[in-house]
């Protein structure tokens, strides 16, 4: 069995400019083909939680298992690989290029504190499912109290 790599971590590094994105995007709509040496992309993610536990799901097709990883802080999940280029055809003119290649990174809050000694990860037909088990906080303990 194969494991997705998960870290813990405190807290995560500044996120990547508004300003980078939208000049990034404003040259990918000029032409296509365009690409910045590392580009970013930002693959799509949904997030729903249950009484129980946080599910994040995330469509990530065409990325290996090994070059994806995952930290986790008690506020956040950063989930982030790399999805390779396929081989492109001599003698080709792209008419369209919508597919995105190389790394990607997503930062997601969660909506309550989350357990981080329950966590498990899979990826089955291109996508990521991480499911983390929220905190009780609200649970009330009797304490005895001895006598001296």
């Amino acid at each position: 069995m194969d494991y997705i790599k998960i870290r813990f971590t405190k807290d995560f590094d500044q996120l990547d400019s508004r300003f980078e994105k939208t000049v990034e995007d404003l040259f990918r709509t000029i032409n296509p083909m365009f690409t910045i040496a590392e580009q970013k992309w930002k693959p799509q993610m949904d997030m729903y939680e249950t009484p129980d536990e946080i599910i994040i799901m995330g469509e990530i097709a065409g990325v290996n298992k090994e070059d994806l990883e995952l930290e986790i802080s008690g506020k956040a999940v950063k989930i982030q690989g790399k999805r390779s280029q396929f081989p492109r055809i001599d003698n080709a003119k792209y008419r369209l290029a919508e597919i995105q290649y190389g790394k990607f990174e997503r930062v997601l809050y969660f909506p309550s504190p989350i357990d981080p000694e329950v966590v498990s990860a899979s990826y089955t037909n291109g996508f990521l499912q991480v499911r983390l088990a929220k905190l009780v906080l609200d649970k009330t303990f009797k304490v005895p109290i001895s006598e001296e």
